[in-house]
């Protein structure tokens, strides 16, 4: 039976110029405030998590002094490393990686990102002790993913949701159990920001390149979903189109020490 390490790189390794590509990922008010938040004075080395196309590699590489990014699947690592050295990006190396176990050593970087990722990792907190360890002390860890709403009976439906589109979603988590995730890493002076993004069905369930009947299937989904599931999504029509929303979680948090 697969596990969620080879569900991911099986659909992430498919059609990575995808997440390249993809406005999803490639835009959003996240990326711009992971740079404010993280303050850079140009002597960092950063370590970008599960960077995907690469995009926060992108956002942060000009103002530091280097950049790590990792991936679990070698042929997005592949296709963010072209997108980055057509963007005249230099100062970014790049490592196949897993999210939980860390090819790092203790106290190797100053700040650590990873964004719209941690939904597919099979264990958050065991990722959070690795970001814990690998940063300095005083260094700064910068998260972002999807959420859901704290009612469980939303929340399961908004997974199910996700997990249908694309098996390799393991979980997203409602921003409470983020704070917790965090206090129990070992992080102080947390900050939290949310972000709604409107989403393009037919773009949103493109990405993954589906079989008709499987959108069909999340189409229905989307419309009928329970009162407070739907109050989270709020599906709408625009001009004959389908979108709906998500939110994104930001939290920020500092290892202690300086």
């Amino acid at each position: 039976m697969k596990d969620a390490r080879d569900l991911a790189r099986e659909q992430f390794g498919k059609n990575p110029e995808r997440y390249v590509s993809s406005p999803v990922h490639a835009k959003g008010a996240s990326l711009d405030r992971i740079v404010e938040l993280l303050s850079p004075r140009g002597n960092e080395t950063v370590l970008d998590i599960a960077t995907g196309g690469g995009h926060t590699a992108l956002a942060v590489a000009p103002h530091v002094a280097r950049v790590i990014a990792t991936d679990l699947t070698p042929p997005m690592l592949e296709a963010a490393r072209a997108f980055l050295t057509s963007r005249g990006i230099a100062n970014v190396e790049f490592r196949v990686a897993d999210a939980t176990s860390l090819p790092f050593t203790d106290g190797e970087f100053e700040a650590v990102t990873c964004r719209i990722a941690p939904h597919h990792f099979p264990d958050v907190r065991a990722f959070l002790r690795e970001v814990h360890r690998v940063l300095k002390p005083g260094g700064i860890a910068i998260v972002v993913d999807n959420v859901v709403p704290e009612d469980e009976k939303a929340a399961a439906f908004i997974n199910a949701f996700e997990k249908t589109r694309d098996p390799s979603h393991v979980w997203a988590y409602p921003p409470s159990s983020w704070v917790k995730f965090f206090e129990e890493a070992g992080f102080l002076d947390l900050q939290v920001e949310s972000f709604f993004k409107a989403l393009d069905f037919e773009a949103w369930t493109d990405l993954k390149g589906m079989e008709p009947a499987t959108k069909d299937r999340l189409r229905d989904m989307l419309v009928e979903a329970p009162p407070k599931a739907l109050d989270a999504l709020f599906p709408e029509d625009r001009e004959g189109a389908l979108w709906f929303y998500l939110q994104e979680l930001l939290i920020r948090g500092v290892k202690p020490g300086s």
